[in-house]
């Protein structure tokens, strides 16, 4: 089921869903890189209300690097799944080195992004977390968590497509706004027509589109 042309044109089918956030000055709209932001630029723009991105970095473990102990973001954000390290076996050590690590990677990412803009501030404010779509929902998870760690009151999570459970199922935000959750559910990509990969460079542009307008 092919629902959108490409993520402009979903960015726009979730104005109408968030409308009671229009041109409110505590809210923020935070793309998660790189396919969110095309969609949160669209979002941004239909509410008035200004764009950023919402930078995170798995910390894997150590001897297991795909498996996600944590996740950090900016501003010394510190997400951690205690389940997995209940289940393994990790030092304080270990831990503080690959935060280290990842810390690194994410400051390079950002400036790379922003072009040395400060990252908005965002205590007390609503944050619209918006991505291009979630399957199993583990990035926007950790977003969502991470931009209520950065002091956000109120989280949203603002998405085109997604399945129902995992749409139904996210206590990580305070609300869900999902525009089609199909049931027959395979992959994001399945219902674009252009799902054309988001490069860098198009994240920069938009976002100093954004703060230029």
């Amino acid at each position: 089921m092919v629902a959108f042309d490409d993520r402009v044109d979903a960015g726009r089918a979730l104005v109408p869903l968030l409308a009671d956030l229009r041109g409110r000055r505590d809210v923020v709209v935070l793309g998660v890189p790189r396919g969110g932001v095309p969609v949160g630029y669209e979002v941004a723009r239909g509410l008035a209300v200004p764009l950023d991105v919402i930078v995170v970095r798995k910390l894997g473990v150590p001897f297991h690097p795909e498996l996600a102990m944590g996740a950090i973001g900016e501003g010394g954000a510190r997400v951690m799944d205690e389940a997995v390290l209940a289940q393994v076996r990790v030092s304080a050590a270990e831990i503080e080195d690959v935060a280290a690590r990842e810390a690194a990677e994410l400051d390079a990412r950002v400036t790379g992004l922003r072009h040395g803009r400060p990252r908005i501030d965002l205590r007390g404010k609503v944050a619209v977390v918006v991505d291009d779509g979630v399957a199993t929902g583990s990035t926007a998870r950790v977003a969502c968590r991470v931009a209520r760690t950065l002091g956000a009151a109120e989280v949203v999570l603002a998405v085109p497509v997604g399945p129902a459970q995992t749409i139904a199922d996210f206590p990580e935000a305070d609300r869900v706004v999902c525009a089609i959750t199909p049931r027959r559910f395979r992959a994001v990509g399945r219902h674009y027509r252009d799902f054309t990969p988001t490069t860098d460079e198009e994240v920069a542009r938009l976002l100093d589109a954004a703060s230029d307008s």
